[in-house]
């Protein structure tokens, strides 16, 4: 895998306010609204063919955008059928295969629910289904990060420390920490600077350096339950003590990417950029 730079910030999927909705423009306008990353949505489905994964590659090299994929929202790879296994597996390795062909950098999904299994047993399903897809990713020669997501709802699997372990046992794994979904999943709580400070120590303790260099971010506002995440907000419409999150990351150097996962995504993704500059660590 190929190292970023520095901490970028880009949105989740093509900017709202881009001319022509299509990838290329998207990575174009990005660049014009002056981001530098964009999150290439295959939620409802793989839909970027090869051939213009070529020509994403060269627009995305050429405006300097780093490129990450959301894998499709169908997957669960602690269901029951044995084949809707093997289809998540699938979806998995058919984004990674093609945001490699894009250029891209790192891909990120729900990993699975819980299904009121112990979670125990849940974790070692799960490992093993992703050492398959690393075993094939690893056999086609394909350099992505794989990420299975913090989630934002506590009947789904994926707390900070299963993806952290999963991380430490699979050598193409790291995880993406979506602060939000830890402040939605935590019932309010995940938001405050000493909170962060723990979330990145953790992270460093047990996977080193290396983890804090190549960090796969979500950030937005959001609403929350009892039952954990409802829906995203925009940053000033929610209780999510942002600034202060951005001044973490800064102390701690963290390099890779932040997507805004807000309503309005440049907007926010421009005025995270923005603060991120102005703070002095």
């Amino acid at each position: 895998m190929f190292k970023v730079d520095r901490l970028r910030f880009g949105t989740a999927g093509i900017p709202l306010s881009t001319p022509k909705r299509s990838t290329i423009d998207g990575i174009i306008h990005v660049r014009n609204l002056g981001l530098d990353a964009m999150e290439l949505e295959f939620v409802r489905g793989v839909n970027l063919s090869p051939e213009l994964a070529k020509k994403v590659k060269y627009v995305a090299k050429k405006n300097d955008v780093l490129l990450t994929a959301h894998a499709p929202y169908y997957i669960n790879l602690n269901a029951k059928e044995k084949e809707k296994v093997e289809a998540s597996k699938r979806r998995i390795i058919q984004s990674a295969e093609r945001l490699y062909q894009a250029g891209g950098w790192s891909v990120v999904f729900h990993a699975g629910y819980y299904l009121k299994q112990p979670p125990e047993s849940v974790y070692q399903r799960i490992l093993e289904a992703l050492k398959d897809v690393q075993r094939e990713l690893m056999d086609k020669g394909i350099k992505v990060w794989i990420r299975p997501e913090l989630t934002g709802k506590p009947t789904q699997f994926g707390d900070l420390k299963e993806i952290v372990k999963l991380s430490e046992e699979l050598e193409m794994v790291l995880p993406t920490i979506d602060f939000a979904h830890a402040h939605a999943r935590n019932k309010g709580k995940c938001n405050s600077a000493e909170e962060w400070h723990e979330m990145l120590s953790f992270m460093e303790d047990r996977l080193g350096r290396e983890a804090l260099d190549n960090m796969h971010i979500h950030i937005s506002g959001i609403n929350y339950t009892d039952k954990g995440e409802k829906n995203h907000l925009n940053l000033q419409e929610s209780d999510m003590n942002w600034e202060d999150l951005l001044r973490v990351l800064k102390e701690f150097k963290v390099k890779g990417v932040v997507i805004s996962e807000s309503p309005n995504i440049e907007e926010d993704a421009l005025l995270m950029k923005k603060k991120y500059k102005e703070i002095k660590v």
